[in-house]
């Protein structure tokens, strides 16, 4: 079993990348799970068609009994989706359902049920402190790769996630596999993020180009891989998901 962990500033295109990677997955032949890390709790949006999920803090919340299949539900090509969920805005903290949703997934024996032969978790990674470095400790992610553009915050923000994944090595916490760059077409781009690549003596994983049918695949409620399979954006998901568990 694969396990990924995907982190990157709000906004940089994190959630597309990981949707887009578990459906390519998928196409590939491999079982995938996508768990979303975020307090929007909208990382499989587009895998799931529109379909309704539970979030597993709302389920905690509920105070009710509960089963895996309400933690869970099959999304596009036999994806699991699993989404953390947040707090109310404003109260508690955001990595809670984060701690929640992987303690209840092994305590409900999801790995041993679905038998995925890829998980992926999606982290907002503005900050990477308390529920949201769990992804990265012992037992759950092997790998931790980093989402950004050329864009000055964004790098910023990718500079701030590699030296807390370095500062973790030591307590046996998951690696850095590599930056993943999702080109915005600003200045330098590239070399900037092959800079930062250096800074932390990794590498670019994957190169993703601003592409139009990113923005018309999620209007239509889906992955590009779904929408359009034979379009060159597709392709590049494609090749990203196959370095991503080479």
């Amino acid at each position: 079993m694969i396990k990924i962990a995907v982190y990157g500033k709000g906004g940089i295109g994190k959630s597309t990348t990981v949707s887009n990677v578990a459906a390519a997955l998928s196409k590939q032949g491999l079982k995938v799970m996508q768990i979303g890390c975020d307090p929007k709790a909208d990382s499989t949006i587009t895998l799931r068609a529109g379909k309704e999920l539970k979030t597993v803090l709302d389920l905690e919340r509920a105070g009710a009994p509960y089963t895996l299949d309400d933690m869970v539900l099959e999304g596009f090509n036999g994806v699991i989706c699993v989404e953390a969920g947040g707090p109310t805005p404003g109260l508690g903290c955001a990595g809670r359902g984060i701690i929640a949703a992987l303690e209840k997934l092994e305590e409900k024996r999801a790995y041993e049920k679905f038998k995925p032969d890829v998980i992926l978790y999606d982290v907002l990674g503005d900050v990477v402190c308390g529920g949201f470095s769990m992804p990265m400790r012992a037992g759950y992610a092997d790998k931790v790769y980093i989402v950004t553009s050329g864009e000055n915050m964004a790098v910023y923000a990718a500079a701030n996630i590699a030296m807390a994944v370095e500062n973790f090595k030591d307590r046996g916490y998951a690696s850095l596999g590599g930056i993943i760059l999702n080109k915005r077409d600003v200045e330098e781009e590239e070399s900037r993020v092959e800079t930062l690549a250096k800074d932390f003596k990794t590498e670019i994983t994957g190169i993703l180009p601003h592409s139009e049918y990113v923005p018309k695949a999620e209007k239509m409620g889906k992955t590009v891989i779904e929408a359009f399979p034979e379009s060159s954006m597709a392709k590049a998901y494609a090749e990203l998901a196959k370095a991503l568990i080479k």
